[in-house]
């Protein structure tokens, strides 16, 4: 059982082929016991890959709730709601070490790339270099925008991503989103983000959209970091969509409006 690039597990058969002779012997030589507590302390994916084909009983002890649900308990790994444990522990194991930003492109590192235009006023958006310091970052470029609204979107597709319907349901992860902005300092801009949790047919099912930020001209152009996380958002969340953007508020030719760079989405 292998995992794949979507995050979904899988027997790897041509991984390992398995000796039943062998197999006898290591039965009859080491408690399964002691089989267990080795594996425990191999690395998962060996454990997943390989032990996993060894023979009959060490499938059976890898496959088992109660060996994910010891690995979680040694390396500190457990549910926001522990009253609502996972169906699957292998699954939540692995998607909790293997957590990642769900957003593509955040950086602004290939252009446009993974982002969906909704809003290109003014000269449109473009890429720039990044010259103030981000506290705890470094960002080497931003996404910058026009005097007209311009606004960007990604649309997170979380079975692809490899969070199942039944995990989302059941486990109802935090999801963190992170964001930040920053005008330039010598015109004023504003700011605003809008990120919705939406069902099956996309519909919305939990949103944060607080007021635009605005800036005044002349400002000391430092970043800005705007967080949220969702909580007990209900079951039925099966995309994320996440859309940001604004404009210059001097209506000056260019690119003198809010810059956003280095944003993130991902449970917790």
């Amino acid at each position: 059982m292998g995992q794949s690039e979507s995050g979904h597990f899988h027997v790897a058969s041509s991984d390992f082929k398995p000796r039943s002779d062998s197999c006898s012997g290591l039965r009859s030589a080491v408690p399964l016991a002691v089989v267990e507590e080795i594996l425990l302390n191999l690395p998962a994916h060996q454990v997943v890959r390989v032990c996993r084909l060894v023979c009959h009983e060490w499938k059976e002890l890898v496959d088992s709730a109660a060996h994910w649900r010891e690995r979680c308990r040694r390396e500190g790994i457990q549910p926001q709601d522990v009253s609502r444990p996972p169906d699957n522990w292998c699954q939540f194991y692995f998607l909790t070490k293997k957590r990642r930003n769900l957003l593509k492109n955040p950086k602004a590192e290939e252009e446009f790339s993974g982002w969906k235009i909704v809003q290109n006023g003014g000269d449109c958006w473009t890429v720039g270099d990044n010259s103030v310091e981000i506290p705890n970052f470094t960002v080497a470029k931003y996404f910058v925008t026009s005097y007209w609204l311009c606004m960007k979107q990604q649309l997170i597709d979380l079975k692809k991503e490899g969070y199942s319907a039944a995990f989302m349901d059941q486990l109802q992860p935090h999801i963190k989103i992170s964001d930040w902005y920053a005008p330039r300092c010598d015109c004023g801009s504003m700011y605003q983000i809008c990120v919705e949790l939406l069902d099956q047919k996309k519909k919305p099912i939990n949103t944060f959209e607080p007021e635009p930020v605005f800036f005044p001209q002349w400002n000391d152009q430092q970043w800005c970091e705007m967080t949220y996380v969702f909580k007990d958002y209900g079951p039925g969340v099966r995309f994320i969509r996440f859309t940001h953007g604004g404009k210059d508020t001097q209506f000056w030719a260019g690119w003198y409006g809010i810059r956003v760079t280095n944003s993130s989405c991902l449970t917790v």
